[in-house]
């Protein structure tokens, strides 16, 4: 395990003061540095979105980052811009993220824009609106380039269909770049978008950043609509954003963030602080607790990912924060209820003539599974999961943050989850590669995956932090410390280029 350098950046974390004639490309900036210097008129919407449509040209058939690429689209949209932002006086009126590029989770709606949700039955479904989010992301100056990646209906922690090529992380192209949101951690990770859109059920976001080297935030339950489509049972699943910096990464929830009409799970109000305010404010003394036992299963966990996790005990005790052992929230009792949620989403899923026959086995096996779940089981577990992740909400209060491993494994082969011959046993191999994460999703606290140090053979190891219900902001804050002593931005995979 190797950690990245220990040096300071400016007090936001947002690496002021570089200029783009000092760095070889424009994907070496960040989406924050790219939006200043758009601003600035150093260059241009559509220069920065031509740039980032040539490396997709160029790589996404090594990396699988996109189902669907808007390059006429985003080519109108960023000219668009450029127009705005010659007729805007003030500058500073303009979203921190203006005419950077930004594509979006083949499981949500872009208006007139192919989505299949990574299914062969629903390869020719043209969305007929945006959802509500791609509209604010508009509104933003955000410019969407394509369609990311994402297994079939975004079940898997693997991002391999029958659509697109599998999506690989770029510091190992044998290796997956995990799932959901495996499309949008290598489209952002191998540099073919300035930041990406992603969704998270049971892992999604976090589960991709950790194995690319991103920062990943699972918010808050409610804390972006999922407008107009419904939300899932439970209410497990949202959206969030994936990035190279916590700053990106808190500036695109920004843009993202707020309720929509109908929201089963509208958030607590938050201040009127931006997210991206949080990554330059200080931090304070926290109390953290952590935990290394995985949840879902009982498995091991490998050890350079827990020698990662003492690491940032360590460092995270030097910064002045108390480390305090806890027991963990959940044990293995929560799976069974879990499943039986999770398998219904899949069986109520609709499907178009001839949709099933064109289901990959794991979907068809979690469809089996959730069509023999009575209705009273049903309403049965969702009611455990809120009474047990109460509890757990309530053990885990005294600490401002906790901490533990992401996941359990490092980055896993192309192939090496998946098994169509037998999804059961894929289903269980997902379970013990990933056993940190749905627990979150069950409570619906915020939680991030933060890159913190790399493998002996050169694979991203992320860490996960948890906050309080609605607290994305302290995450935010506690990201940025962490990042400015490791400065795993610095880092990047050899196509980067």
């Amino acid at each position: 395990m190797v950690l990245g350098p220990t040096q300071s950046e400016d007090s936001e974390g947002q690496g002021k003061g570089r200029e783009v004639a000092v760095l070889a490309q424009l994907h070496d900036l960040t989406a924050l540095e790219q939006s200043a210097a758009i601003k600035r008129r150093e260059t241009s919407c559509v220069d920065l979105t031509r740039h980032y449509l040539q490396r997709v040209e160029e790589h996404n058939h090594a990396v699988g980052a996109f189902i669907t690429v808007m390059a006429d689209a985003a080519m109108a949209q960023a000219a668009e811009l450029d127009q705005e932002l010659a007729s805007t006086p003030d500058v500073s009126a303009l979203s921190p993220l203006f005419g950077t590029v930004v594509p979006v989770k083949d499981v949500d709606l872009v208006e007139g824009v192919r989505c299949t949700f990574g299914s062969k039955a629903y390869e020719d479904f043209v969305a007929p609106q945006d959802a509500v989010f791609v509209t604010r992301m508009k509104r933003a100056g955000l410019v969407i380039s394509g369609k990311t990646n994402t297994p079939e209906f975004g079940f898997p922690c693997y991002t391999e269909n029958e659509i697109a090529n599998p999506a690989r992380t770029p510091w190992d192209l044998s290796r997956s770049a995990g799932g959901s949101s495996g499309g949008a951690g290598a489209a952002v990770a191998s540099g073919l978008a300035s930041a990406a859109q992603g969704s998270d059920g049971g892992g999604s976001i976090r589960i991709p950043a950790s194995v690319t080297g991103l920062v990943g935030i699972k918010t808050a339950r409610g804390r972006i609509t999922t407008a107009p489509l419904s939300e899932d049972l439970g209410g497990l699943a949202g959206l969030g954003p994936l990035a190279r910096t916590v700053a990106d990464a808190a500036a695109l929830l920004d843009a993202l963030a707020g309720p929509g009409i109908g929201d089963a799970f509208p958030p607590a109000p938050k201040s009127d602080a931006t997210f991206l305010s949080a990554a330059g404010a200080p931090v304070g003394q926290l109390r953290i607790g952590r935990f290394k036992d995985p949840i879902l299963v009982e498995t091991t966990v490998h050890p350079e990912i827990l020698g990662a996790y003492e690491a940032a005990s360590e460092l995270l005790a030097a910064m002045g924060h108390e480390i305090v052992d806890i027991e963990r929230p959940y044990g293995p009792e929560v799976v069974p209820q879990f499943e039986i949620v999770w398998t219904v989403g899949a069986a109520t899923i609709p499907l178009p003539r001839g949709g099933e026959e064109r289901l990959m086995p794991l979907t068809r096996y979690l469809r089996d599974r959730g069509m023999r779940v009575t209705g009273p089981e049903l309403a049965q577990a969702i009611s455990y999961m809120r009474t047990l992740s109460r509890t757990a909400i309530e053990a885990m209060d005294p600490y401002d943050v906790v901490l533990t491993p992401s996941l359990a494994q490092l980055p896993a082969l192309i192939g090496g989850l998946r098994d169509d011959d037998d999804p059961a046993a894929g289903f269980e191999a997902e379970k013990e590669f990933t056993p940190f994460t749905s627990p979150f999703n069950v409570s619906g606290q915020p939680a991030m995956s933060l890159p913190f140090a790399m493998s002996a053979s050169g694979l991203p190891i992320g860490l996960q932090i948890v906050g309080r219900p609605n607290d994305e902001a302290t995450l935010i804050s506690l990201a940025a410390q962490l990042e400015a002593h490791v400065r795993w931005q610095d880092r990047h995979p050899p196509l980067w280029g």
